[in-house]
C-alpha cells in the first residue's frame, strides 16, 4: 500500500499538463472543502452538545422548546456530518445513515412519550377509588379515594371521571393531533412571547369548550351525579375538580387547572369541558413544557364531590416548609371557604400546634378578615362582609383545631412524608378532608442560618414584617405589577412586588430573584410554586407596593424576614440555599434520558478493534469515528488519482530538500513564480519550514538515484519500479492545513497538520517507513523517533520500522510549536542516518534532542 502511495503520488507533480492539472487541482479543493465542512459541523455539534451539558448543572433555566431545538440541530449537524465522511471516502460509511435513524428514533420515543391510559369505567364512585388509581383517576381524586376509604378519614362524596373517558372525549373531537399541530406553533416560551402563547392558548379551549362530549361519556357523568343525589338524599350542587394524571405527585402543578365551585348538576358538563380546557391555559402550558412534559403526558380525570357548606377552611402544612425540623404544624383558616386561602386573597388566620396527637397550641394569629366566600345563587358564589359576631374571632374552636392535627398527622404517617392539606368545617361543626399532596420543603444548605445577621448594619431596611414562603436571598430591581398583562414584560433577575400572590406568577419564577407581595398566605398555591422554583418568596406585608418604589434596589433577606434597600453584599455572600430549582424535575430527567443517546463516548481509541461504525452507539461515537476517519482520508489525500502531471510552485528555502508546493486555498501569496519563506502562507507548513530552516543539515541534497537500488530492496519496492521514484518532495497547502510528503535518502515520511483557532479542529498526523539501513538500526531510529514523539503527547502505532502517530485537540500556538520541533526532528534523523550503532549511543541523542528542543515547549 506505501508503495503505490508513493508511486502515485510522485506522479502528480511533474511538467503542466492545463486540464488534467485544472482536474486534480479542483478535486484536491473539492476535498479539503468538503473536509473543513466536516470539521466545522464537528464542532458545531460538540458546542450544541456541551451546552445540553452544561444544563444537567442544575444552574441554567431551560424548557422543552430547548430540548426539542438542540435535538434536531444536533441531529441535523450529525446527519451532515456523515454526508461529508462519505463524500471524502466515496460511501464507504453508509451505514451510519441508519444507525443515525435508529439513535432518531429512540430520541423521539423519549420526547413523545405518551401515558398508557387504562381502559376503566367513565365514571367511578369515591367509594371504589385508592391510590393506585392514579391512571385511572388522577392524582388529586385518587389520593381522596385512600383518605375516605383505607383512612376512613371524612371527606366529601362523589365520584371521577376517569382519565379513559378523558381519551373518548379526545379521540372523537380528534384533539390530539390538531392540539399537537398548535402547540409546536409556539416558537418559544418566554414571556416576552406571551401574546403568542396566549393565542395559542385560547384557540386549543376554545376548541375543547365548543366540541361535543360522547353520548356514552354524557349520559355516564348523569348517572353518576343522579347515584350521588340519592346517595346525600338531596339534589346537591357540586364542585368539578382538576385530577390530573400527574396533578398533586412529585410536581404539584399548584393552582395550574380550573376547580368549579357550587356547581349545579345541569351544568357538570360544561364545566367538565372547561376543566380539561384548563390542561392549556397560558400558565398550565409553561409550567408543564418548562418541567419537562410532552403532550402526551397531560391527561385530565377530573373529580365531581358534593359541595361542602363552609363555615371555614384552609390548608394544614404537617411541616414548617422553611423549617422542617421544627416540632409543630402550620394552620391557616379563613371564615367560609377556603379557596382564598390558597389563592391568597387575604390574609388568615394562622396557627401552629405541637406534632403530638393531644395537638397542643403553640401559637395564634388572628386576622381582622372583613370579607368571606360563601355560596352564592344559581351555582355561583358570592362575597359577603363577615358577620359582626365572628369577626376578629379565631375561625377554627380549639377542638376543631386538634382534630384537624391528628387527621394530619394520619395522613403523614399514611404517606410517608409532609403533606399539604386542604380541609373544610362542614355546617355540622365537623372538619372534613378536602385533598392532600406532598409539601415541598424548602432545600437548605450548609450555611447556618445562625450565621446570617438579624440586620445588617449601614443598611436602610425598608420592611421588616412578613410571612416568608420561601426562603433565601434575592437582590435586583423591584418590578411593581399593576396588571397580571405585565407579566411579560418582566426583566430577567428583577423582585417581583405584588399586592397579592397569584399562580400566573409561575411564568416569571424562572427569571425572578425574589417576590414580595402585600397580602398572601405561605401555605398557598403560589407559595407552593415559589418553593417548587426556589424563590425567595415574602408574603403578607400589607404595604410593599407602597414603600418600594419601581425600579428601586433591594435585597430581599427571606431568612431574617428584611428588605434592604440597596444591594447588600454582605447577604448576599450567603449561600442560604443553592438554587437548583429543576435539578429533580422532569425535565431533568427527559435531558438525561436524550443525553444518553446523544452525549456517551464508547468509541475511544482509535487503534481498538471495535473502532467501527457497527459500534456507534451514541451521535458523540458518529461525530468521534467520522472525525479521526476524515483525518485518515486527508492524510491519504493522493490516493487512487491517476494524473501524471501537475503545475506546482517551487520552493527556495536555503534547506537540502527538493520541495515543491500546491496551494489549494490561500496557503502562499498568489503571482509567484517561485515560493520563499516569506511567501508561505500556510500556518502548519510554516511553522514546519521554520524548523527545518533552524537545523543544520548534513552534506548536499542526498543522491536518491544512487541507493535507488537499497531503497527498493528496504521498502519492497520492484527494481523495475524504483527509477520511477524521484527526488521531490511535495506540499499540498491551505492557510490552515499542509500534507507534505518528504523523501529524505533511504526513508519516507509524510506530515499532515491542521491549525487553526479552534482546538477541536486541530491535529498532527506523521506517517514515517524507514530504509537503507540494517535492521538493528532501523529499529533504533524509529525508537528515537518514537521516545520523542511520546514525550510530545503523540499516540502512535508502531510496526517494525513503521510509524503512525496522531496528535489531536491542541491550540494553534502549540500545534505550531509542534510542528517546528517536526522540523528540528527531520533534520535531525537524517544527521543520525549512519550513526546510531548501538543503543547507548541512540539513548545519548534521545535526551540531546529533548533537552534541547522539547523540553519547556510542551
Amino acid at each position: 500500500m506505501l508503495e503505490l502511495f508513493m508511486l502515485n503520488f510522485s506522479k502528480i507533480f511533474k511538467k503542466p499538463v492545463k486540464q488534467e492539472d485544472f482536474i486534480f487541482k479542483k478535486s484536491l479543493k473539492d476535498k479539503y472543502s468538503v473536509f473543513q465542512q466536516l470539521l466545522a459541523k464537528n464542532n458545531y455539534v460538540l458546542e450544541l452538545l456541551a451546552d445540553m451539558e452544561e444544563k444537567l448543572s442544575g444552574e441554567y433555566l431551560f424548557d422543552r422548546h430547548y430540548i426539542n431545538t438542540n435535538v434536531g440541530l444536533i441531529s441535523d449537524g450529525v446527519l451532515n456530518i456523515i454526508e461529508n465522511l462519505n463524500a471524502l471516502s466515496k460511501d464507504k460509511y453508509m451505514q451510519l445513515y441508519k444507525i443515525h435513524d435508529d439513535i432518531n428514533k429512540e430520541i423521539e420515543k423519549i420526547l413523545t412519550y405518551k401515558l398508557d391510559i387504562p381502559v376503566s369505567d367513565l365514571t367511578i364512585p369515591l367509594e371504589n377509588l385508592t391510590s393506585e388509581m392514579v391512571y385511572i383517576a388522577g392524582g388529586k381524586i385518587a389520593n381522596l379515594g385512600e383518605i375516605k376509604n383505607r383512612l376512613s378519614l371524612p371527606t366529601p362524596e362523589g365520584f371521577a371521571i376517569s382519565s379513559y373517558a378523558f381519551a373518548q372525549f379526545m379521540e372523537l373531537n380528534v384533539f390530539t393531533e390538531k392540539i399537537n399541530k398548535t402547540l409546536l406553533s409556539l416558537s418559544s416560551l418566554s414571556i416576552e412571547k406571551m401574546e403568542e402563547v396566549n393565542k395559542v392558548s385560547k384557540e386549543i379551549q376554545d376548541m375543547i369548550i365548543e366540541s361535543d362530549i360522547p353520548y356514552d361519556l354524557e349520559k355516564a357523568i348523569k348517572d353518576a351525579y343522579s347515584e350521588l343525589c340519592k346517595k346525600i338524599g338531596r339534589e346537591t350542587t357540586v364542585s368539578v375538580r382538576s385530577s390530573a394524571v400527574l396533578e398533586d405527585g412529585k410536581f404539584s402543578f399548584a393552582g395550574q387547572y380550573a376547580t368549579f365551585l357550587n356547581v349545579p348538576g345541569d351544568l357538570i358538563l360544561q364545566k367538565y369541558k372547561k376543566v380539561v380546557a384548563s390542561l392549556f391555559t397560558p400558565r398550565a402550558i409553561f409550567y408543564y413544557k418548562t418541567k419537562g412534559f410532552s403532550e402526551g403526558e397531560m391527561v385530565m380525570a377530573v373529580g365531581v364531590l358534593n359541595m361542602v357548606d363552609a363555615k371555614a377552611g384552609g390548608v394544614i402544612y404537617t411541616r414548617d416548609p422553611n423549617d422542617p425540623e421544627a416540632d409543630y404544624i402550620i394552620i391557616n383558616a379563613v371564615h367560609g371557604l377556603g379557596k382564598w386561602v390558597v389563592d391568597g386573597t387575604v390574609t388568615t388566620d394562622s396557627y401552629a400546634a405541637s406534632r403530638h396527637p393531644e395537638g397542643i397550641i403553640l401559637n395564634k394569629r388572628i386576622s381582622n378578615q372583613e370579607t368571606m366566600l360563601v355560596y352564592g345563587t344559581e351555582g355561583k358564589l358570592k362575597e359577603v362582609m363577615v358577620p359582626d359576631e365572628i369577626k376578629g374571632k379565631q375561625c377554627l374552636t380549639d377542638e376543631q383545631i386538634r382534630i384537624l392535627v391528628r387527621y394530619a398527622l394520619d395522613l403523614e404517617r399514611h404517606y410517608g412524608c409532609p403533606q399539604d392539606i386542604e380541609w373544610a368545617i362542614g355546617s355540622d361543626n365537623q372538619p372534613c378532608i378536602l385533598q392532600t399532596r406532598p409539601l415541598r420543603i424548602c432545600i437548605q444548605a450548609s450555611t447556618s442560618e445562625a450565621a446570617i445577621p438579624t440586620r445588617i448594619k449601614g443598611y436602610n431596611i425598608l420592611l421588616d414584617k412578613g410571612v416568608i414562603a420561601c426562603k433565601g436571598i434575592g437582590y435586583g430591581k423591584a418590578f411593581i405589577l399593576k396588571d397580571e398583562e405585565n407579566l411579560k414584560d418582566f426583566p430577567e433577575g428583577a423582585v417581583l412586588i405584588a399586592k397579592h400572590t397569584s399562580t400566573k406568577f409561575v411564568i416569571i419564577m424562572n427569571k425572578a430573584s425574589a417576590i414580595v407581595t402585600d397580602v398572601g398566605s405561605a401555605t398557598g398555591h403560589m407559595a407552593s410554586l415559589s418553593r417548587e422554583y426556589q424563590v425567595p418568596t415574602i408574603l403578607d406585608t400589607e404595604v410593599s407596593t407602597r414603600i418600594i418604589r419601581d425600579g428601586q434596589e433591594i435585597t430581599v433577606d427571606a431568612v431574617k424576614c428584611n428588605i434592604y434597600e440597596g444591594r447588600v453584599n454582605e447577604l448576599l455572600d450567603y449561600a442560604v440555599k443553592k438554587r437548583e430549582p429543576f435539578k429533580d424535575t422532569h425535565l431533568f430527567k427527559t435531558l438525561e434520558k436524550v443525553l444518553k443517546q446523544i452525549a456517551p463516548l464508547n468509541l475511544v481509541n482509535p487503534q481498538d478493534e471495535n473502532f467501527k461504525p457497527e459500534y456507534c452507539k451514541t451521535f458523540h461515537d458518529i461525530t468521534r469515528f467520522a472525525h479521526e476517519i476524515a483525518m485518515h482520508e486527508m492524510f491519504d489525500i493522493g490516493k487512487g488519482h491517476d494524473v501524471k502531471e501537475t503545475k506546482t510552485i517551487d520552493l527556495e528555502a536555503g534547506i537540502p530538500v527538493d520541495v515543491h508546493i500546491l496551494d489549494i486555498d490561500g496557503g502562499i501569496k498568489e503571482n509567484i513564480k517561485k515560493a520563499t519563506p516569506e511567501d508561505i502562507l500556510s500556518i502548519p507548513f510554516s511553522a514546519l519550514l521554520n524548523g527545518m530552516r533552524g537545523m543544520r543539515w548534513p552534506g548536499p541534497k542526498p543522491d536518491v538515484k544512487g541507493s535507488l537500488g537499497t531503497m527498493a530492496h528496504t521498502s519492497s519496492i520492484p527494481e523495475e519500479q524504483a527509477g520511477e521514484i524521484d527526488t521531490k518532495s511535495f506540499s499540498i497547502v491551505s492557510r490552515n492545513y499542509m500534507n507534505f510528503s518528504i523523501r529524505l535518502g533511504y526513508h519516507f515520511s509524510m506530515i499532515e497538520a491542521y491549525a487553526s483557532d479552534n482546538l477541536n479542529d486541530n491535529y498532527i498526523k506523521f506517517f514515517f517507513k524507514g530504509g537503507g539501513a540494517s535492521h538493528d538500526r532501523k529499529i533504533r531510529r524509529v525508537r528515537l523517533i518514537t521516545d520523542i514523539l511520546k514525550n510530545m503527547g503523540f499516540r502512535m502505532d508502531v510496526k517494525e520500522d513503521l510509524i503512525d502517530a496522531i496528535l489531536t485537540k491542541y491550540k494553534k500556538s502549540t500545534i505550531e510549536e509542534m510542528l517546528v520541533i517536526f522540523g528540528k526532528l527531520t533534520a535531525y534523523t537524517k544527521q543520525l542516518d549512519m550513526v546510531m550503532f548501538n543503543d547507548a549511543i541512540t539513548d545519548m541523542y534521545i535526551e540531546d534532542f529533548l533537552k534541547e528542543h522539547v523540553t519547556g515547549k510542551v
